[in-house]
């Protein structure tokens, strides 16, 4: 089972990542948790890059970039895993890069998907995650979290960029509706938590019936 999870910065999804995983753990599931970009040595290079302040990135070599740090962890973690039967849990995968570089960005949708396609090899999530706050709550949340450190560069692309990110995401769910579950992010964790389950939950039966 591949489940991903995404939102927009400070919308909650790691921690939620995190409670899903001491889920399936507590159920003695074996769970490959990995993050987007990371997870090889290659890919967390390249995310130092991609989150320093100290140079500016076009948007296309930001895309670009995003896309080899994700093809060097499908064909290293996520393809063994799967191949393993390993529950893989991802924080962001493929979504946010349509969402982030393609309606965030700007760029052009068509090109993203084509370049999207080549880095994820086809392998996708069954499961999405979209944990949907707005801006202004995920600025409070970051703050509170974080004791208000500095921001990272994509932290800083700032209210309008995140509007357009989120408003991504909302299109993203309509146009694949079976994989993506969106989940108001407003409301406390445990209730989040508990929306979560009871869709996994109910996957996994769909599956095993």
């Amino acid at each position: 089972m591949f489940i991903s999870f995404e939102g927009i910065d400070g919308s909650g999804k790691s921690t939620q990542l995190t409670m899903l995983r001491e889920w399936f753990e507590s159920r003695g599931s074996g769970v490959t948790v990995i993050r987007e970009p990371g997870a090889t040595l290659l890919s967390e290079s390249i995310r130092e890059i991609l989150l320093s302040t100290k140079q500016s990135i076009t948007p296309t070599a930001e895309l670009l970039l995003f896309s080899a740090a994700r093809t060097q962890l499908v064909e290293k973690v996520i393809e063994p895993a799967l191949e393993s039967g390993s529950i893989i849990l991802c924080d962001r995968y493929v979504d946010s890069t349509t969402a982030y570089q393609g309606y965030g960005r700007g760029l052009d949708l068509t090109a993203v998907q084509a370049i999207n396609s080549i880095a994820t090899r086809g392998v996708m999530p069954g499961l999405t995650f979209f944990i949907d706050v707005r801006y202004e709550q995920a600025q409070q949340r970051m703050q509170f979290s974080e004791g208000g450190g500095e921001p990272d560069r994509m932290e800083r692309a700032g209210r309008e960029f995140f509007n357009r990110v989120r408003d991504g995401y909302l299109a993203i769910s309509q146009q694949d509706v079976k994989r993506f579950v969106v989940i108001d992010g407003y409301r406390d964790r445990a209730s989040i938590h508990f929306d979560i389950i009871s869709e996994v939950e109910r996957r996994l039966h769909t599956v095993s019936s």
